[in-house]
């Protein structure tokens, strides 16, 4: 930062309304306090130690091949999140994702543009779709597939359930046909080995190809069908459930039957809403931030909590049955997904669980009265104002 700029922004100091604290005149990163707020002076309810439960795609490996870019989040880079790791992609106006499958289920999420999805399944089955903003698909594991740009490119999250996952370490049929003798590919297909004269040498990964005509002049007739349940929900046209503060739309096997190992909820907080004090029964929670800003506390047990600052492009990670909320900090709509590897989404509302619970035993339990008591809530409010 220049004198210039440092003159024109209120310098943040780790100093707490009580006095607690002092002056930092050290060597700083004045950009990333401004950013944290709450990690350069945290709530005087953090205590203890938890772990680090934040990190941004900003700060991964951008890989950049002609076609588009990957980077990507996982337990390398966030050592907390070992059982959900994320990538983000972008492919260009016809750029492929090229033919690949995986070991681990594959969730996705597309952020801005379109594109076309291919599949087939073990049994001969094929599918096709294009899907555009809002719009998710899941690929079963082992399950071949590619991925490719329409006329606008697009850009989108790729969720893998095994947090030490890397896209960059997947099964592609370049790969493949690269460390197959020349023979062996020739007996295969049953054509001259001359055909092969051409084939790239590894992994293709990422390339430029023309952009697709119709999703109708690329359809395969299969002589077994297509896939029996779809690989694409269009989570955005799902109607939310909307609550005073937000809303929220959940997605599981419940309603996207192929999705048997990620379970999701797309989460809005609106201005000076917050994302209720809870917890989840069934698995770890992965975050990834869309637009907005907002903070979350972690509350381990133990007397230990922390709390952390999060804007788009984030991502955020909870351990199993830690309770958090997350309140939006700042003028419009704070938007993130939160991602289980489950079938079902669970959640436990603090506020129901009291509500539901003999009202003597929480008032003696906590020390407060009949009129707190009073304004629980039965039902159970995501968001709340």
């Amino acid at each position: 930062m220049s004198d210039d700029q440092a003159g024109r922004i209120a310098i943040p100091q780790p100093i707490r309304s009580d006095g607690a604290g002092g002056v930092d005149n050290g060597p700083r990163d004045v950009l990333r306090d401004l950013q944290n707020p709450d990690l350069l002076v945290p709530p005087k309810t953090d205590n203890g130690l938890v772990p680090n439960v934040r990190f941004s795609f900003s700060d991964a490996h951008m890989q950049l091949n002609h076609g588009g870019w990957s980077r990507e989040v996982t337990a390398r880079e966030l050592p907390i999140a070992t059982t959900l790791a994320g990538v983000n992609m972008s492919l260009t106006p016809g750029g492929v994702r090229e033919l690949h499958w995986h070991q681990q289920a594959e969730w996705s999420y597309m952020l801005l543009g379109r594109a076309r999805i291919t599949a087939v399944d073990q049994n001969g089955r094929n599918f096709i779709a294009d899907v555009g903003p809002g719009d998710l698909w899941y690929f079963p594991p082992g399950i071949p597939h590619s991925i490719q740009g329409l006329e606008e490119g697009c850009e989108f999250l790729l969720v893998f359930d095994d947090g030490s996952f890397s896209d960059l370490n997947t099964l592609s049929i370049s790969d493949w046909f690269a460390h197959t003798p020349k023979e062996v590919l020739a007996l295969n297909f049953g054509v001259p080995e001359s055909d092969f004269d051409s084939i790239p040498n590894g992994q293709v990964y990422i390339y430029q190809d023309r952009v697709p005509g119709s999703i109708k002049s690329d359809e395969v007739h299969s002589p077994y069908g297509t896939v029996p349940l779809t690989f694409k929900h269009e989570l955005l046209a799902q109607p939310p459930l909307k609550t005073p503060g937000g809303s929220v739309r959940i997605v599981d096997s419940t309603n996207f039957p192929i999705s048997k190992t990620i379970a999701a909820a797309l989460v809005e907080i609106e201005p000076g809403g917050m994302r209720e004090m809870h917890w989840h029964p069934n698995n770890d929670e992965w975050q990834y931030y869309l637009a907005g800003q907002g903070r979350m506390t972690v509350f381990a047990g133990n007397g230990a909590a922390r709390t952390f600052d999060f804007r788009a492009g984030d991502v955020g990670y909870v351990p199993f049955a830690f309770g958090h909320y997350i309140q939006n900090t700042g003028d419009r709509s704070l938007w993130f997904l939160e991602m289980f590897k489950s079938d079902r989404f669970a959640d436990v509302s603090l506020n129901q669980w009291m509500a539901l619970t003999p009202h003597d035993l929480v008032e003696s339990n906590l020390n407060v009265g009949p009129s707190f008591v009073s304004h629980l809530r039965k039902m159970k409010w995501p968001v709340v104002k």
